[in-house]
């Protein structure tokens, strides 16, 4: 009897202590279940969303920025035509002659157009009004020189490669028949040839393309070099 009351004196100690362990094992469990609800639960870190089937873009596909390109522009100017032409060298030029249309009346040449070419590879200069002398053929070292009366303004003419420019000559004419007469009373002078030069050009020998300079006085009246044909 005495062993069945200390079983009963102890159960209610024996009932408290489970009770006690209950409770604690219950305390586990949650808070076992609170860490796995925590390891689930979405981070709360934004991340990149993406399309389905596109690939989220990374550094390395990121698109970097180009500094321009600097373009040269063309030099305005550049060249010949941005320059200052420099004269005509005499071996830069072709000298012909030929009959003006518009010329006094007489018997003797009257009045002569020279042409210039510009036979060479660039642009050049042809400016001012002539000397002109007369010259027997191939001997323009043994010339007689003609009194030159400028007529007309004198303005640099730039002639192109294979362009051309023009001056004219008016003598004093021959009248009458024959040999011909001067009006002053000389003789009448004829010459083969003319030697014709202008200023930092050279001089030139020309013949006309048809008949010979024949002149009274030994004066002639030259326009400056010109841009447009002469007549």
């Amino acid at each position: 009897m005495q062993y069945v009351n200390g079983i009963r004196k102890a159960a209610p100690a024996i009932a408290a202590l489970l009770a006690a362990l209950s409770v604690t094992a219950c305390q586990a469990g949650g808070s076992k279940a609170g860490a796995e609800s925590s390891s689930n639960a979405p981070s709360s870190s934004p991340s990149a969303s993406t399309t389905p089937g596109t690939k989220a873009p990374e550094a390395s596909d990121a698109p970097t920025s180009k500094a321009p390109t600097a373009t040269a522009s063309p030099i305005s100017g550049s060249g010949s035509t941005g320059t200052t032409a420099k004269t005509c060298a005499a071996t830069a030029l072709e000298a012909a002659a030929y009959q003006a249309t518009d010329r006094p009346d007489g018997t003797g040449t009257g009045a002569a157009i020279i042409e210039f070419t510009n036979t060479s590879g660039a642009p050049c200069l042809l400016q001012g009004h002539p000397t002109v002398a007369g010259a027997g053929n191939g001997s323009p070292q043994h010339n007689a020189p003609l009194k030159v009366t400028p007529t007309g303004s004198a303005t640099p003419v730039k002639v192109a490669p294979g362009g051309k420019a023009w001056l004219k000559l008016t003598f004093v004419q021959v009248q009458g028949e024959a040999d011909g007469y001067c009006e002053s009373g000389s003789k009448p002078v004829s010459y083969p040839t003319l030697v014709v030069a202008l200023p930092g050009s050279g001089a030139h020998q020309v013949a006309l393309n048809d008949g010979v300079f024949a002149e009274c006085d030994n004066t002639v009246t030259a326009t400056a070099v010109s841009a447009a044909k002469l007549s």
